[in-house]
């Protein structure tokens, strides 16, 4: 195939994440021609140019694989398809996608948050609920006529609760409460601590104040806390009990904004908390949604969210579902809920 021209109805996918970005570009027909993986996409530290900066030098190596040459003023592309962490308002997304456009790597670009990849990665259809619980936790709801229900997901100020980091920080909160008194008992004041070879929750404390542990490694706590919650400890499990209700009630008040409650739809979960499946977190999970939104069907993705990127630009091409079935057939597919 001859790529020095643009791929008339080929799609540029990107899945841009706070820790890595994928890049992928995708044929006509659905296949996947050239894909490249590099760092993360973080507009709110390094400025929106410097971030669609790192994401140009991952779009040329994809197209290196692909055997074509990204050349100025010259579409690569016949649409981008980009889905952009830290793209969590509206007009976030249009000043990003002012952005994209200006590196004319398409005849036209779409941005939108992230979340929405994860959720067309799940469904065989642009209709459906997403929640993604990582580092953080966020939701995004659409259909096949353009509606979409989502949230600002900036964190506390926006109501969130949860995700890796939130619930590192909650375990934190009543392990060093139950130390000093102020608290009930929990096996976390021993747990968190002897995860970084500590005695004390004072000593974490300590160390994690003054800089001996860096802060970024908090997140490295989550997994002890489920762990914790498996024996049987109740604070642990209620702090993971609280988490599972945060997902549900995301998901139901999405799809009830969606008018899907009472119609069999899929809520495709991802993220790190969730596609670890812990059984605690994922029976509360399966249990609360059945009673908030009985006909909601649980998926958890196991394929890469640039997936459901390449799949919302070839249906913005008008691909058919020969092309849809080609491109996912190139990723892992989605797996229900056990």
């Amino acid at each position: 195939m001859d790529l020095n021209h643009p791929l008339d109805g080929g799609v540029l996918a990107i899945d841009a994440g706070n820790s890595k970005t994928d890049v992928a570009l995708v044929a006509a027909d659905g296949s996947v021609l050239g894909t490249a993986r590099g760092g993360g996409f973080q507009p709110q530290i390094t400025g929106v140019e410097a971030a669609v900066e790192v994401v140009a030098r991952i779009v040329e190596r994809a197209a290196d694989a692909a055997g074509v040459a990204v050349r100025p003023g010259e579409p690569l592309v016949g649409h981008v398809s980009a889905c952009l962490a830290n793209a969590d308002l509206p007009v976030e997304e249009q000043q990003l996608e002012l952005a994209v456009q200006a590196r004319g790597w398409g005849v036209s670009a779409r941005v939108a948050n992230d979340t929405f990849a994860l959720l067309r990665a799940g469904v065989d259809e642009p209709r459906g609920v997403a929640v993604v619980c990582g580092a953080g936790i966020n939701c995004a709801g659409m259909l096949p006529d353009g509606r979409t229900a989502r949230f600002p997901a900036v964190g506390h100020l926006s109501g969130d609760w949860g995700g890796g980091s939130g619930l590192a920080d909650e375990a934190l909160w009543w392990a060093a409460r139950a130390e000093d008194g102020r608290g009930g008992p929990t096996a976390l004041a021993t747990t968190l601590p002897a995860h970084f070879g500590l005695i004390s929750m004072y000593a974490l404390i300590e160390a994690l104040h003054l800089g001996r542990i860096d802060l970024s490694r908090k997140h490295e706590l989550t997994p002890v806390l489920f762990k914790t919650a498996e024996t049987g400890d109740s604070v642990a499990r209620a702090i993971v009990e609280r988490q599972a209700e945060e997902i549900v009630v995301m998901a139901a008040v999405a799809l009830g904004r969606l008018g899907l409650l009472d119609e069999e739809t899929d809520v495709v979960l991802g993220g790190g908390v969730l596609a670890a499946r812990h059984p605690l977190l994922m029976d509360s999970v399966t249990a609360l949604l059945a009673a908030r939104a009985p006909r909601a069907v649980p998926r958890v993705v196991t394929a890469p969210p640039v997936l459901g990127a390449a799949l919302l630009g070839l249906d913005h091409c008008g691909a058919g579902p020969e092309a849809q079935a080609r491109v996912r057939a190139h990723y892992e597919p989605v797996a229900p809920v056990p």
